[in-house]
């Protein structure tokens, strides 16, 4: 058992990348499923889809290369907020990501969203992660 699963999921998906392999496996959770879905919707990866294996379920994600230089579409990916420190942003604070080119991933109380989502909504939240 990890006591960061979020911090878990970041590593598997970086471990993969510099493995340069096609498809990564996670354990699934609903959080990760909603992390999952925004790099897929923001292109960091080509797709996703969940298994069920008689327990927590798998994430199977499939990586984003591009076909001439085969260099990934995520550059990097930070964990900011942890168990032990838990970083908090309200709705006019939310950080920006390369100005603006990356995304950070904010838990709200809508649900899992980008930094410009929430800046949308009116909403902060919990800073879980930063990808570019």
């Amino acid at each position: 058992m990890t006591t960061d699963p979020i911090a878990d999921y970041l590593t598997r998906l970086r471990n993969a990348i510099l493995a340069r392999k096609k498809v990564v496996e996670v354990p699934a959770s609903n959080l990760k499923k909603d992390i999952t879905r925004i790099l897929y919707d923001k292109g960091y990866i080509l797709s996703w889809k969940t298994e069920e294996d008689g327990k927590q379920g798998i994430i199977k994600i499939a990586l984003k290369y591009n076909p001439r230089t085969r260099e990934n579409a995520i550059r990097e990916l930070v964990r900011v907020s942890s168990p032990g420190l838990r970083k908090y942003a309200h709705a006019e604070d939310l950080p920006r990501v390369l100005n603006g080119l990356g995304v950070a991933i904010i838990s709200t109380s809508k649900g899992v969203v980008t930094d410009k989502e929430a800046r949308v909504l009116n909403v902060g939240g919990e800073v879980l992660c930063y990808v570019s």
